[in-house]
């Protein structure tokens, strides 16, 4: 087959589930639907609460849902391709389809870490500036920030559909994992990588690494704040409103250095992990953020136990 028409013969890309098991691919159905009903029930939850209760409509409260609603479109941008795989045995997705959403994919990720920022933002106004802390994060200031960490997204992902459809692609079409990813897919292409590969070391540096670093000296100036604070109760009480943040950010930014560093330095190690750590890169956050902000939160797991006591006693 010649050059030219092997490059134009990808039409679509061939998605991975477990690797080198693919007899096992039906097994995972259960727990991954599972997984997504946590997360949309989790989140569901945490949305609905915040909304009927009147003491929870609070800038801290506002961010959460905002970090919902994020968790749940990551969720959702990967639901397809997984249930065309593990429930439906149909690999096969669409060369425009994968591109879709890969750019969802990396959006909503950018987007989370941004959020992210915006609550340790939120805790180290709380905690420094406590009397004041409701006329500075106002409604209208918390609605811009919401739509810069989103334009912000948009901007860094934007270009990426654009460099993956300008290469060639003579290879396998065979990808490594259950749905699309920048760097899974120009792994494939026949051509130079080198523009695709240094445009996404430079939004990494500028969007998760930077972010991750603000976060960090957030919370050095939250925590020299509290040490200021005379009454040793006063400062576990500031620090454990936190808790649930720094519960998120790990979260968030542990399975992403995990995946990360198996992929650039974990080559010889099982297809199987690799599956493994960038499913949980993507599906963990997801799942047990509701749960950590309702097991640390007293607001919102006061307000969950009254709604299952209210049903059981109506029941």
């Amino acid at each position: 087959m010649n050059s030219n028409a092997s490059q134009t013969n990808h039409h679509s890309f061939i998605l991975t589930g477990i690797p080198g098991m693919p007899d096992k691919n039906p097994w995972m159905a259960f727990p991954l639907g599972f997984l997504y009903t946590l997360t949309l029930l989790g989140n569901g939850t945490i949305l609905a609460v915040v909304k009927v209760e009147q003491s929870l409509h609070e800038p801290m409260y506002y961010f959460l849902c905002i970090l919902a609603l994020t968790d749940v479109s990551l969720s959702m941008s990967t639901l397809p391709s997984m249930l065309s795989i593990f429930w439906f045995n149909a690999p096969e997705i669409p060369f425009d389809a994968c591109i879709t959403q890969m750019f969802f994919i990396h959006g909503f990720g950018v987007v989370e870490s941004g959020v992210l920022v915006s609550m340790a933002f939120d805790r180290f106004v709380a905690i420094r500036d406590p009397l004041r802390y409701a006329s500075i994060l106002t409604h209208g200031l918390i609605g811009k920030i919401g739509l810069v960490v989103l334009a912000r997204a948009v901007c860094v992902v934007f270009p990426v559909p654009f460099l993956i459809k300008r290469l060639p692609f003579c290879r396998s079409n065979v990808l490594s994992h259950s749905y699309c990813l920048h760097q899974d897919a120009m792994r494939l292409a026949c051509a130079s990588t080198r523009v695709n590969s240094l445009y996404g070391l430079i939004v990494v540096i500028l969007t998760l690494g930077l972010d991750a670093l603000i976060i960090l000296f957030s919370y050095v100036l939250i925590l020299k704040t509290v040490l200021g604070i005379a009454s040793r109760a006063e400062r576990l009480k500031a620090l454990n409103t936190c808790l649930s943040h720094i519960c998120a950010v790990l979260l968030f930014y542990i399975p992403f250095i995990g995946a990360t560093m198996i992929h650039r330095f974990g080559k010889h190690l099982s297809p199987v992990v690799h599956m493994f750590m960038a499913n949980i890169y993507l599906l963990l956050p997801p799942v047990l953020n509701p749960i950590v902000y309702s097991v640390k939160t007293k607001q919102i797991r006061r307000r969950i136990i009254q709604v299952f006591r209210g049903r059981k006693n109506m029941s």
